[in-house]
């Protein structure tokens, strides 16, 4: 069984930092594209991040582009999303996403259908 848990999310001020982290277990984590998905509160779901299965290529979405690096450590099963320079806007439940298949790379949401619990982001002074 596919199990995606995010940790790290909290209460930052505006301009400060979070890592996100998401420990994977219930498949081989290196073969699979992985990606970070938000809901800001009444909004609809947003793309942030993906990275490729063997971490060689990455994208993001031009709200989070250069503030937000993506990384994953496949030795630790685990997905990272670090976030600088945070801004009110940045405030959303982020989701650890996994694609269904082995594909090289997706940034297709539709292609992602495992997603963890989500961990919330509060940018706030």
């Amino acid at each position: 069984e596919v199990q995606l848990v995010e940790s790290g999310g909290g209460l930052v001020q505006p301009g400060g930092s979070l890592r996100l982290s998401c420990a994977a277990s219930g498949f081989t984590f290196s073969n699979y594209v992985m990606s970070w998905v938000r809901q800001a509160p009444g909004k609809g779901l947003e793309w942030v991040s993906a990275i490729s299965s063997g971490g060689g290529s990455t994208s993001y979405a031009d709200s989070v582009k250069g503030r937000f690096t993506i990384s994953r450590d496949s030795a630790k099963n685990t997905l990272y999303l670090q976030m600088n320079s945070l801004k009110p806007e940045d405030t959303a439940v982020y989701y650890c996403t996994k694609a269904d298949t082995m594909v090289v790379f997706t940034t297709t949401p539709t292609d992602f259908g495992s997603w963890g619990q989500g961990t919330q982001v509060t940018v706030s002074s």
